[in-house]
């Protein structure tokens, strides 16, 4: 079948992609205008595959589609318009040139959550299910038949990201590719959609996503996951606005002990604690914030909001220096607009996007051979020096806080003095049980204790399984690659030459 496909980003470029891999004929890509110098990753494709690419700033004007576009378009000879996501009005005309029509992706289960922000809102409304629908385009706001839909469970940590990342974004390619081949073979449905439960909200933005304190924690949480990562859900604090990242209602464990935060309108000031930010919510019950955005747009661990500025310096070795340049190749090549990347250089305010991140992590970890880097980490380290420096610091393997604090009970056996650690662990820390209680473990050869091992009571058990489920499901090892698990596994020992010397001092 012969198509046209409509639309921008990564996800555009892959429904693209999956056509042709079909045995479709993508007659012609229409995408949005080059921004900063930077091309849209369909356009970028699709020129690769001498496939013509067009970039109307616009199809309309005073309310009729330019003679034009219109004539470039037919030119084309589509049987099909394929529109994965766009952001631009597409004329009437446009829509139903087609011998097929015109089918749309939108992230949410029509008829709820109609317009722009369907994710956002989604997770807003604490919606249990979520999922994506593909419609046939008519002249409403995402009223047309349905011709498929999906669903999956939204989780209750789940931000945009995740979301989208998670099923959105890799069964919505299936998705589309599936809805293009019921057209193909003449069985696609055209079904109206309900008006019941119909809803419709308008476009978040960052003048909207302020946080209204009077609600429960849930409703909170909803909030400022629902606006994770963009706009970002704010307040006011310490007299400038606060950007809340990563929430949780996963508190079990947790003791609100720390340094207050006084918020504007909240029901009870928030508490910096090792865990992130505690916020309260008008029922009283808690929840964590766990990266805070600053006003000068830099992002932190919640849990430093209170400290100074961070540990000094490197100073780079020259082997550091030369990933460091190319690594600031890699900006370059992805801030086209930015004449030289400096170290004062911030990725976003030269006109990153999200997409621009993924690009810049997946180039830096084959620069870096498989090194452990997530989006998470360029949000937190948005200037090319801090990064680097945030770079190096992984690669050393120093990247850690600080180095975990242990008391051992030291035993002499067979002239060697071993060192045993007997407190609890949990969540990366050594600490001893609650009130201190303890048991004697004994040795077995002649009866005798060996030390006082801490006891874990209840309340110890609830922060470790808390401790442990964070990790399972916000932890950097599931987030990382299949590949990149790989690589870390089959890691062979150090060189000799990067061992350390056990002489030195």
């Amino acid at each position: 079948m012969k198509i046209a496909v409509i639309g921008q980003s990564l996800f555009g470029q892959e429904v693209y992609c999956h056509l042709r891999k079909e045995g479709h004929e993508v007659v012609g890509v229409f995408t949005v205008p080059d921004k900063d110098g930077k091309a849209d990753p369909l356009g970028l494709q699709a020129e690769k595959d001498g496939v013509p690419v067009f970039k109307f700033a616009r199809w309309r004007a005073k309310g009729q589609a330019l003679p034009d576009v219109v004539a470039k378009y037919q030119a084309l000879g589509a049987e099909l318009n394929v529109l994965p996501f766009c952001s631009q009005f597409i004329p009437m005309e446009i829509i139903n040139a087609p011998q097929h029509g015109s089918i749309i992706y939108h992230p949410s289960l029509l008829p709820r959550h109609r317009g722009a922000s369907a994710i956002n809102w989604t997770l807003i409304h604490g919606d249990k299910k979520g999922g994506f629908s593909i419609f046939w385009a008519d002249d409403g706001l995402d009223t047309g038949d349905l011709l498929l839909q999906k669903e999956c469970e939204v989780l209750p940590d789940d931000t945009v990201s995740t979301l989208y990342n998670r099923f959105l974004f890799p069964e919505g390619i299936k998705g589309m590719v599936q809805a293009v081949r019921l057209i193909a073979e003449g069985k696609a449905p055209r079904l109206p959609q309900p008006e019941e439960g119909a809803t419709y909200e308008g476009i978040q933005k960052k003048e909207t996503a302020k946080i209204n304190w009077d609600q429960p924690a849930e409703a909170i949480h909803n909030w400022i996951r629902g606006n994770d990562k963009v706009p970002g859900a704010w307040t006011e604090a310490c007299e400038q606005k606060l950007t809340f990242f990563n929430s949780t209602l996963n508190t079990s464990g947790l003791v609100p002990e720390g340094d207050t935060l006084p918020i504007t309108g909240a029901h009870r000031p928030g508490v910096v604690t090792k865990a992130g930010l505690i916020l309260f919510g008008n029922d009283d019950r808690m929840l964590l914030v766990k990266n805070i955005q600053l006003e000068d747009g830099k992002m932190i661990p919640a849990s430093n909001f209170f400290k100074g500025a961070g540990s000094s310096a490197l100073e780079l070795t020259e082997a550091e220096l030369v990933i460091a340049e190319a690594v600031r190749s890699a900006w370059q090549r992805i801030l086209p607009n930015v004449l030289e990347v400096e170290d004062s250089t911030d990725f976003f305010k030269s006109g990153a996007a999200s997409v621009d991140v993924v690009r810049l992590v997946e180039e830096v970890k084959e620069l870096c051979d498989g090194l452990e880097l997530e989006n998470e980490d360029v949000y937190m380290a948005s200037t090319f020096g801090d990064f680097t420096q945030l770079l190096v610091r992984k690669l050393r393997g120093d990247d850690e806080e600080g180095e975990c604090s242990i008391d051992y009970v030291e035993m002499a056996v067979n002239k060697r003095t071993l060192h045993m650690p007997h407190q609890l662990f949990i969540g990366g820390a050594f600490m001893d049980a609650e009130g201190a209680k303890t048991f004697e473990t004994i040795n077995p050869t002649d009866g005798s204790v060996i030390c006082q091992v801490s006891l874990a009571q209840v309340t110890d058990v609830d922060k470790a399984v808390a401790a442990a489920k964070d990790a399972f499901e916000n932890g950097l090892w599931g987030k990382i690659s299949a590949r990149d698990r790989g690589r870390l596994l089959y890691r062979g020992p150090p060189s000799p030459s990067t061992r350390p010397d056990p002489t030195a001092t």
